[in-house]
């Protein structure tokens, strides 16, 4: 299994600070105009608690995700391993794959790094945080696999 490089924690840290951003501006926004001004001591309360368990999942959460993050891709299947509290395991087989595509976001063009998408017939994976290269790399390597059995099949129809 692969793991990812140190460029992709940073960007996880700053796509998590990012969201937990905006969802501490929303409490705000929500305190301001309807908490504070009807006197709602619960509701301050409860966006307290909400706040600082936002920030303890910024601080913590791209940590814990960025080590558990781990791939294989081999000539059978992609086997992808992520998450954070609950981990997640996808295994799709080549066979199946139909499109695949890379992506970058603003956050990951600052840290170098791509995202390579398989879509398949039961669903989608996606190997997230690649360094550039590597994406790229992947993607070349699933585009001349799929190639390949597409061949395979055409000549198995053929005969």
């Amino acid at each position: 299994m692969e793991k990812l490089s140190k460029r992709a924690l940073g960007c996880m840290y700053v796509a998590t600070a990012l969201g937990s951003s905006i969802g501490i501006i929303a409490i705000v926004v929500a305190n301001v105009l309807w908490l504070v001004p009807k006197d709602i001591q619960v509701g301050k309360i409860i966006s307290i608690v909400v706040v600082v368990l936002l920030l303890i999942h910024t601080l913590i959460s791209p940590y814990f995700r960025f080590h558990r993050y781990q791939y294989q891709i081999t000539e059978e299947f992609i086997d992808v391993r992520e998450g954070y509290i609950f981990v997640e395991r996808n295994l799709v087989p080549l066979e199946r794959l139909h499109k695949m595509q890379t992506n970058k976001g603003p956050i990951d063009r600052m840290f170098k790094v791509a995202k390579v998408s398989v879509t398949t017939a039961g669903g989608d994976v996606t190997l997230r945080f690649l360094d550039e290269e590597k994406a790229d790399f992947i993607a070349e390597s699933l585009s001349k696999r799929i190639n390949q059995i597409v061949t395979e099949q055409r000549d198995e129809d053929g005969k």
